[in-house]
């Protein structure tokens, strides 16, 4: 007998491992009822993730939930807020009770380590697409914004930048990479991503603007400019690349393009004023993330890419949703 959706929320929604104090009613009810600590501000994000879109419909069901959560927490990490609840909609073909054992095993391992809860959301039929709703906390006027940067300010990366691109074009059969141990790196990079959750809080008072790399760096350093009503010169000799992004690609300059073009890595690019340089490795030592320097914001408009003195003419963009 087919599951309807009632049963399917019962048997693989209903019963975690995190359970909240400040969620006082959770799921199987209309709403949630939940309780917001005094003195904070509460960050939410929603984001949706489509088969064909976003993961290939026969991808492991697993992964594909890490990918969906991760993604939505790296919001809530790039405003350095700590993460509370989470809401999801499931539109599924058909009720594919194996496809939903995987799905929840990524899911709650991922829930379970930044101590989310689950609290609500929806399950119907149509074409396999996953919805999220995060919501975390961040005390009172200690957001990091994408519009508080200044000219002046020094430009950094958290982690290493277009192995998530490179992953990519493994999955999608674009090139054939020999090494098992390669392939096999470059296709978790693509689909686990680790939200910078606790670097998103250590930089609150030290950054000036701050947001995470989901459509690229040339792509998402433009909304920073944008909000902040600045310019930017990057040095790509300082983009940081892992080696085994220069195993994927050995030469340099197509590692570099890379880097600068790749989407869904998850990690922040954020600003620092001069006088807050000499404490923010300090601030993440903690965290176990590294954060490089690769450029300085200025007056103006658009994005100067260098090499030493040279301005280089890369025609390069991030990922459009709707590009055809």
């Amino acid at each position: 007998m087919a599951s309807n959706e009632f049963d399917l929320i019962a048997r693989y929604f209903e019963h975690q491992n995190v359970n909240r104090r400040d969620v006082a009613l959770a799921i199987g009810d209309d709403c949630a009822l939940l309780n917001v600590p005094a003195g904070s501000h509460l960050a939410v994000s929603t984001d949706s993730l489509v088969a064909g879109t976003h993961f290939l419909a026969d991808a492991d069901p697993a992964l594909v939930a890490h990918k969906a959560l991760a993604s939505n927490l790296s919001d809530l990490a790039a405003m350095g807020a700590t993460p509370a609840w989470v809401s999801l909609a499931l539109t599924m073909p058909t009720p594919d009770e194996v496809w939903l054992r995987r799905f929840c095993d990524g899911f709650f391992a991922l829930a379970d380590y930044f101590n989310v809860q689950l609290i609500g959301g929806d399950t119907t039929k149509g074409p396999l697409s996953i919805t999220l709703t995060v919501h975390g906390f961040v005390p009172e006027g200690q957001a990091l914004t994408r519009s508080g940067a200044n000219s002046g300010d020094w430009i950094y990366v958290t982690g290493q930048l277009g192995d998530s691109a490179a992953g990519l074009a493994v999955l999608l059969g674009e090139v054939t990479v020999a090494d098992e141990a390669l392939k096999a790196t470059l296709l978790e990079r693509h689909y686990k991503a680790q939200p910078r959750i606790l670097a998103g809080q250590a930089l609150c008072g030290i950054a000036s603007s701050a947001l995470d790399i989901s459509d690229g760096l040339i792509s998402d350093l433009g909304h920073i400019l944008k909000r902040s009503q600045l310019a930017a010169t990057v040095d790509v000799d300082k983009l940081p690349l892992s080696a085994e992004l220069l195993a994927f690609e050995p030469e340099l300059e197509k590692a570099q393009q890379l880097a600068l073009a790749s989407g869904e890595e998850y990690e922040l690019c954020f600003t620092v004023p001069e006088q807050n340089r000499g404490t923010l490795d300090t601030a993440l030592a903690h965290t176990g993330v590294k954060a490089t320097c690769i450029g300085q914001l200025r007056t103006g408009t658009g994005i100067k890419l260098m090499r030493r003195d040279e301005l280089l003419e890369w025609q390069l963009h991030g990922y459009d949703h709707f590009a055809e």
